[in-house]
């Protein structure tokens, strides 16, 4: 087989043949397999979400699709309103169901300050903060999350988190999106709706989502795209240009940060085309010079690839059944 010249053209699609044939999927899926009446999707504003719900409305109608905003105290003011502006254009359904006081509840807040002050006791309730890695592109580097803080006055510390702390601040933080998903299962089984997973390719492979969190769906619609994809996707479809001109966040602390910020450490555009590379057997003195990096760069993005695939493979393991004990 001829391998495909490498250009940052490898990830052109003809959107509007790619969202008749997921359509039809969904379609396909929820109305024939699943035999449900429509679909749940959680909106947040960003992009992922809002291409997703764009495909469930084509699919089985807007009517038969319902948005669920679901904020908390740390969630920006941009993402319901931008949730909302998106219902708007779609024309679905759309509810608001706050979580703030579930996660108290769980203790979700208290547990992450509790982290917070092992390494910063000073940290006062109402500081922002965010867990952020270095960047892939300014050389080698060990996989240590840093903690960021800032008081109300701006000024902000950095400090390595020790793996116990991480290591709560993670487990704590995932609150979110659990809460989120078994508010999405209450409105599915009350509507006897599926529910639409918002993963792309990039987080998908990569284990960029919460196991038994926001990696939990009955569908995925776009996790065989790569994040350019699902903006070429936007575009055609229409999603508002204020969502599509919105950077990538995380929307998980109260401290700004991207996604490039807090997991894929390097720009998605780039990412997209590294994976993509790594795939198709590229080497990375090629791609580098396709993508104006240098070869060391590339093959460290490479090498972050391979080792995220590993750590994924407990985000994606289903549990284990032994065989029939009636048979020798």
């Amino acid at each position: 087989m001829v391998r495909r010249m490498f250009s940052r053209s490898v990830l052109a699609i003809d959107a509007a043949r790619v969202a008749d044939q997921i359509a039809q999927s969904i379609r396909d899926e929820v109305l024939g397999d699943l035999r449900r009446r429509g679909v749940v999707v959680g909106v947040s504003g960003g992009i992922d979400s809002s291409v997703v719900a764009a495909l469930c409305a084509r699919a089985v109608g807007p009517d038969h699709v319902l948005a669920l905003s679901m904020p908390e105290r740390d969630s920006s003011d941009d993402a319901l309103r931008l949730a909302r502006l998106l219902v708007d254009h779609l024309g679905t359904q759309h509810l608001v169901e706050p979580i703030t006081d579930v996660l108290a509840a769980f203790g979700c807040y208290d547990r992450q300050v509790e982290a917070i002050r092992t390494v910063f006791p000073e940290f006062a309730i109402g500081d922002r903060f965010k867990v952020v890695l270095p960047s892939l592109l300014d050389g080698d580097r060990l996989n240590i999350p840093v903690l960021a803080i800032a008081d109300t006055d701006g000024n902000e510390q950095r400090a390595r988190l020790p793996l116990d702390a991480y290591l709560q601040m993670v487990a704590a933080t995932n609150f979110k999106q659990r809460a989120r998903k078994s508010v999405e299962y209450y409105h599915a089984d009350r509507l006897h709706y599926a529910v639409a997973g918002t993963p792309n390719l990039l987080e998908d492979d990569q284990g960029f989502f919460v196991k038994q969190g926001d990696g939990v769906a009955d569908l995925k619609p776009i996790a065989h795209l790569f994040k350019t994809q699902v903006f070429a996707l936007a575009e055609y479809l229409g999603v508002p240009d204020e969502i599509r001109a919105r950077p990538p966040t995380t929307d998980t602390y109260p401290f700004a940060q991207t996604q490039e910020e807090f997991f894929f450490a390097v720009p998605y555009a780039e990412m997209d085309l590294c994976m993509w590379a790594f795939d198709h057997g590229v080497a990375p003195a090629e791609a580098a010079a396709e993508l104006g990096l240098t070869s060391d760069q590339v093959s460290r993005i490479f090498r972050d690839i391979e080792a995220k695939r590993r750590v994924s493979r407990y985000h994606h393991h289903v549990p284990v059944v032994p065989g029939d004990p009636t048979e020798a």
